[in-house]
Formats: structure tokens, C-alpha cells, sequence
């Protein structure tokens, strides 16, 4: 599936049905979803299927620091719909989603417990990261959450920090800058799935129809910094069918150097795509944009991307049960 059930987001501003209540809540951002995140999440999965309860998680949107910062907003890894998409394909419940304006943030550590979490979310065990704070002057810290539950009647798990095969710390500051820098399988290493960006398919020039390479073109978000370039990537439909194919992110500087768009050629492949929502996953850089002499020079090129990205994406494999989910199932020979 390519998203998850029109109820599995939930604002949590209104009331959440009862089936959800009473349920393990994984608090936290969890932009990208990434590996670290996963530990606190199967943590709160497990406790969930010990105590017969749902599992959910608990977001905020926007990102804190594009609130306090809204002149550099936050390059987000994972907007809410591809955060839903990664939370169920991991098999939680629902994500839970909190408004995050001036007002929640001035709320008391106590008061956001009482409010969100015990009354609107009905928690009965919160599972978070050792470094997650909440609250006004981000007083509501870990042990103020192990105090808060002893005294109110809620369990608190506390999941401690991950690191990498090298000891690194796994952070989603560290996977934007690996997409900033087109590293973008670093970035899967650090996600444990191949990172994916979802849109409409929208009309372009068209000017790679006239070079025998007609794309599907989606605008990815404006704070976006994936390094322009061409990857090696594949398309998953809405019917949840996957697609091998090349696509270039940037200008088009041979052309018209205009707004950056994300242009996917599909290998083999007809049909009209305009107006659908596509997800499109990447498995490889092959190299940075650049401009061309002429359109001669530049198909001479793709000719090549095409057939290095063809040879690349013929010898992946998945680098977790979560990555066979979102970037092998359904994929069409």
C-alpha cells in the first residue's frame, strides 16, 4: 500500500476513539523514522503486545524548530504523510498529531501530561528517547516523566541512545546532511530503509518527451535539500505496483534553469501518470547535475544514467524487513 488507512492519523486536538485509548504512546519527533527511532518504537511494540493494548505514536507538526525558526525551516526527512506511511509499514496503530504552536509550547511539563498525553491520548505507558524534552522550558525531561508516571499511574520506558556499526550516533541531522551531500546510501544505512519522497505527478516543458525520455515530474517541498543530481530510483504507484527508473533532481540547467523539480524516467513504461500520487525511492547517486553543450550531449548521457542505474538497481537487496516493505514489494519485472 502505498499510504496507510485515512484514519491511522489522528489530530489529536479532537477526541480519539475509544478503541485507541489506553494504549503504549512512542513520544518524540521521529523525522525519518530512522534507526534509532525504531528501537524506541519496537520497544513501545512489544510492550503493546504484552499488554493487549494498541500501540501509537505521538508527532508534532510542524517540526518545533520551524515554528521558532521559520526563516530556515527544517529539511524534513519524513513530512506526516511518509512518516505515517514508515510507522505503519513498521505495524504500529495510528500516529498521533499534536499542533505544536507558541501556546502548546508554553504549556507546563505537568499540564501537557495531564492534558495530551493522559486525557486526550489515554496513555497507560509512555515509551520515549533519553533525550526528549517537552513542556515550557523543556522542564518535562525523562525523570520528570519517570516521577510524573509513579505519582499518576503510567508506565515509562526510557530508551537510551543509538549508535552505527561505528559507534557514530544516528541522528536525523546527520541523514539530511548525507542527502545534502547525495550520500544517499549512508542515508539508508542510517535509516535502515531506502529514503523516499512522495507527490503528485504534475506537467512540466515536456521537453523530455521530445528527447525520448518522457518523465514523471513531482515538486518536492521547498526546505528540501537532497543534492541536485541523478539517482538511481524507483517509482511505486498508488496501486502499489514498483517501477525501476532513472530520475534527476534540479533545474535543468541545459535548458531552462528553472524550479527545481524531481524528474523520473520509468524503464519500460507507458502509461500516463499525470495527476497521481507516486512515491519515488532512492537507491543510488550516479553523479551531479550538469549543463550541456547541446541535446545531442545530454541524451548521449542519459543513455548512460540509464544504463548504470539499470545495472544498479539489478543487484540491491533489502537492508531490513522494513526496507523489503517500502522498496521492494510490488516491484513489476
Amino acid at each position: 500500500m502505498l499510504f496507510p488507512s485515512a484514519d491511522f492519523i489522528h489530530d489529536l486536538t479532537t477526541a480519539l476513539p475509544e478503541a485507541r485509548r489506553g494504549g503504549v504512546v512512542a513520544i518524540g519527533n521521529f523525522d525519518g523514522v530512522h534507526r534509532g527511532h525504531q528501537i524506541v518504537l519496537e520497544r513501545a511494540m512489544e510492550l503493546a503486545r504484552t499488554k493487549g493494548v494498541p500501540c501509537t505514536a505521538l508527532s508534532f507538526e510542524p517540526h518545533p524548530r520551524t515554528l521558532f525558526k521559520p526563516q530556515s525551516p527544517v529539511f524534513r526527512l519524513t513530512p506526516q504523510d511518509m512518516k505515517a506511511r514508515v510507522l505503519a509499514a513498521l505495524g504500529l496503530d495510528g500516529l498521533l498529531v499534536l499542533p505544536f504552536t507558541r501556546e502548546l509550547a508554553g504549556t507546563s511539563a505537568d499540564d501537557f501530561v495531564d492534558l495530551h498525553l493522559l486525557a486526550a491520548a489515554g496513555a497507560s505507558h509512555i515509551v520515549t528517547g533519553f533525550n526528549f524534552h517537552f513542556g515550557k522550558d523543556r522542564a518535562g525531561s525523562p525523570e520528570f516523566l519517570k516521577a510524573k508516571g509513579e505519582k499518576s499511574g503510567f508506565g515509562v520506558t526510557i530508551v537510551e541512545a543509538q549508535a552505527d556499526e561505528n559507534a557514530d550516533p544516528i541522528s536525523s541531522s546527520r541523514i539530511r546532511r548525507c542527502l545534502g551531500s547525495a550520500d544517499v546510501v549512508q542515508a539508508a544505512g542510517l535509516l535502515g530503509y531506502r529514503w523516499c519522497v512522495r507527490g503528485e505527478v504534475i506537467k512540466g516543458a515536456q521537453l523530455g518527451r521530445t528527447l525520448g525520455y518522457p518523465t514523471a515530474n513531482i515538486a518536492l517541498p521547498e526546505n528540501c535539500r537532497l543534492a541536485h543530481g541523478i539517482y538511481a530510483v524507483r517509482l511505486r504507484r498508488a496501486d502499489g505496483s514498483l517501477h525501476n527508473g532513472v530520475a534527476s533532481y534540479g533545474r535543468r540547467p541545459t535548458f531552462d534553469n528553472g524550479e527545481a523539480l524531481l524528474e523520473t524516467f520509468v524503464f519500460d513504461f507507458q502509461d500516463d501518470l499525470y495527476g497521481e500520487e507516486i512515491e519515488i525511492t532512492l537507491f543510488g547517486h550516479l553523479r551531479g547535475e550538469e549543463k550541456f553543450d547541446s541535446a545531442e550531449a545530454l541524451v548521449e548521457q542519459m543513455n548512460r544514467d540509464s544504463a548504470e542505474a539499470r545495472a544498479l538497481l539489478s543487484a540491491v537487496s533489502p537492508l531490513s524487513a522494513l526496507d523489503q516493505s517500502i522498496a521492494f514489494e510490488g516491484l513489476v519485472e
